[in-house]
């Protein structure tokens, strides 16, 4: 059967979404490389801002109808560099390194998971969509870590007295990638439809949180954001049970 003229465009390649995406790579690789000269404020904060351009383009792409099989490939290549190899290098020189082959490996560990996490994402997208994430998104653990980061040099805490605690949130994050715990996607949240009042309303007073109290703030919604998982698996487990008992 050959294809039609609309199925070749969906194949090609899109300027605007690939251009977003190929920012999220470059503030990944700016990352790294502010990483390796001990910039590690400055590498958190590229982190968050690849997260920026990362949530944007497939938004765009969308709202463009500009969606691909390139561009969801590229993507996945960009955060694998972004969210992957950044993070995962930021805290090994930053914290994990006096630690030896354990640090190390713990780095590693995280790369390899968000690499799951990215493949087990891509292949289960289609099959299986849902509102909720399966596993910790790998963007929301890098940026677990960058703010991390930069709450703790904000506010002047050792992060080397406490090296064991961060090893700790490094396994923890890794095996919450690749877990079966539920996250809330967002998928209903776009910006280029209508939304409630009250959905604005709140969107401002978390805007001017995080411009007041940046290092917090930011710290504060990627923990709660970590820590929601557990508990909203548990939430629909429990429901899930009192609607079989109510079904017996």
């Amino acid at each position: 059967m050959k294809e039609t003229s609309r199925e070749r465009l969906r194949k090609g390649i899109y300027l605007l979404p690939n251009a977003f995406t190929s920012m999220n790579m470059f503030w990944g690789f700016v990352a790294i490389v502010k990483s390796l000269d001990g910039q590690f404020e400055f590498a958190a904060i590229s982190i968050l801002i690849a997260m920026v351009f990362d949530s944007l383009d497939g938004k765009i792409a969308r709202a463009t109808n500009t969606t691909s099989q390139f561009g969801i490939e590229y993507d996945s290549l960009a955060d694998l560099v972004s969210f992957g190899m950044a993070p995962s290098l930021m805290m090994y020189l930053w914290v994990l390194k006096p630690m030896g082959r354990i640090g190390w490996l713990a780095a590693f560990l995280f790369t390899i998971c968000g690499a799951l996490r990215l493949a087990r994402f891509n292949t289960m997208a289609e099959s299986t969509p849902s509102n909720h994430f399966l596993g910790l998104p790998i963007p929301a653990a890098a940026a677990m870590n960058a703010t991390a980061v930069m709450f703790c040099t904000k506010f002047g805490v050792p992060a080397s007295k406490w090296p064991l605690l961060f090893l700790v949130g490094m396994y923890g994050l890794s095996f919450l990638m690749v877990s079966s715990v539920k996250y809330e996607s967002f998928k209903k949240a776009e910006p280029f439809k209508k939304m409630k009042f009250n959905v604005l309303v709140s969107a401002i007073l978390i805007f001017v949180f995080i411009a007041q109290k940046p290092h917090l703030a930011l710290f504060a919604i990627m923990l709660a954001y970590t820590l929601s998982g557990p508990v909203l698996t548990f939430s629909l487990a429990r429901k899930e049970r009192r609607s079989k008992a109510l079904n017996t």
